[in-house]
């Protein structure tokens, strides 16, 4: 199996979709993946249980992608093996009337993962410069002082915008928090085959809303705001990778393999070492609990 660069999916130069593939040869069938993703989501699992003593980073893991691009499969299958103490999942929605009644990113702060847990955002903060941005009335219901109509969301709303999540994400990795951002980077073409799936299958029919349909029509709307967006945000301390999705196995595989890769690297994530007073006596308390 071919091993897994995590250079070759980072997005860290003028990136543009067109260009970035879709599909991954990786050089095995999907059962081989699925092993090779069963032994590294075990060993994430237990780095995550070093961290949770380690006490000093928390993980968030950022997923986006279009309609179908495989987030809550790609959730279950890479994270099957944690803790269920060691890892959250949040999947934001439209805002409620609570959330709107506060700033777009309240609801993704107040979401974040503790020291030592991880965090899984599907769909994230990212959504009010992508959704937001095909769809610009939805701005209204925030009832910024500023805006009182769609002309006012111009050019310059949106590069404030993207200053105050470039500094939302600056600020929390300054504070302990390793991001990881990844683009489910799905074609076209599959997103139409899964779509049918959804209506071919009874069992899955519930997947699917008319409004797919109409959200696939603006296709090129949301690439170029996704490309935009990617270019804008990626950063040393909070990278894009830009994942091929057309492949579950394989996607999850690669996602699964940049985590670990990257968190092993942490040479300070180690369990803290015992008190040197309790080290010292390790024997005598065994022996108080034997004697019991």
């Amino acid at each position: 199996m071919k091993a897994i660069n995590i250079d070759e999916f980072k997005i860290v130069d003028s990136f543009k979709i067109k260009n970035s593939a879709t599909s991954y040869d990786i050089g095995a069938d999907d059962d081989d993946v699925k092993k090779e993703l069963k032994s590294v989501r075990k060993k994430l699992g237990k780095l995550q249980d070093t961290m949770y003593a380690h006490d000093k980073y928390a993980v968030l893991i950022c997923l986006q992608g279009m309609d179908t691009a495989g987030k809550d499969s790609l959730i279950r299958e890479v994270f099957k093996d944690f803790n269920s103490r060691g890892v959250v999942v949040h999947s934001f929605k439209v805002p409620t009337p609570k959330e709107l009644a506060h700033d777009y990113i309240w609801r993704h702060y107040i979401a974040l993962p503790e020291r030592g847990k991880f965090g899984v955002f599907n769909r994230t903060h990212y959504e009010n410069v992508l959704v937001t941005r095909v769809h610009p009335e939805y701005i209204l219901g925030e009832n910024i002082p500023t805006v009182n109509s769609v002309d006012d969301i111009n050019e310059a709303f949106w590069n404030k915008r993207f200053e105050q999540i470039n500094n939302f994400e600056k600020h929390i990795a300054a504070n302990g928090m390793i991001i990881f951002k990844f683009f489910l980077n799905l074609s076209k073409e599959e997103q139409k085959n899964r779509l049918l799936r959804r209506l071919e299958k009874q069992e899955k029919n519930w997947k699917f809303s008319p409004g797919d349909l109409k959200e696939r029509k603006l296709w090129e709307n949301y690439q170029a705001c996704y490309e935009d967006a990617l270019n804008r945000t990626s950063k040393p301390h909070a990278p894009w990778f830009s994942i091929p999705a057309d492949n579950k196995p394989i996607a999850r595989y690669i996602v699964a393999k940049i985590l670990y890769n990257t968190l092993k690297a942490y040479s300070d994530i180690k369990e803290p070492e015992l008190d040197d007073e309790v080290k010292a006596n390790i024997e005598l308390y065994k022996e108080q609990l034997n004697n019991e």
